[in-house]
């Protein structure tokens, strides 16, 4: 099995589990992950506790229900692509939004060198007017 793959298997299963902890697993302080331009998170974060702050606090503060259903995972040796789409309701308005996602990690034995999120960020950002 990949080494790259089965990480990036383990930090979506714990997603699903809302385990923050095991989706931090292969991310390093040199990890770059990239929130797509528009994206209510969009910019890039460096590390550990960027990624968390910058992400997953503000969706876990701003969102009720905020999921990724991942349909897909793809194993290109050093790129793993994550395939699925993104729901939840806004906290602030209570409006909900489904958004098709792309996810590509670029990875070196089993540790993301960085993330990157493709995705219609006009229906998440939507949700949030």
């Amino acid at each position: 099995m990949n080494k790259n793959y089965e990480a990036i298997k383990a930090h979506y299963a714990g997603s699903d589990a809302k385990d923050l902890s095991a989706m931090m697993a292969p991310i390093t302080s040199r990890t770059a992950w990239t929130e797509m331009a528009g994206f209510p998170y969009a910019g890039t974060y460096v590390g550990p506790d960027a990624i968390i702050a910058g992400v997953f606090k503000r969706i876990g503060e701003e969102w009720d229900g905020y999921t990724l259903k991942l349909e897909r995972l793809v194993d290109g040796g050093a790129t793993i692509v994550g395939i699925g789409t993104y729901s939840g309701t806004y906290r602030t308005t209570g409006k909900q939004m489904s958004a098709r996602v792309v996810h590509v990690w670029e990875m070196d034995d089993g540790k993301a060198v960085s993330f990157e999120q493709f995705t219609d960020t006009r229906l998440v950002a939507a949700a949030t007017v």
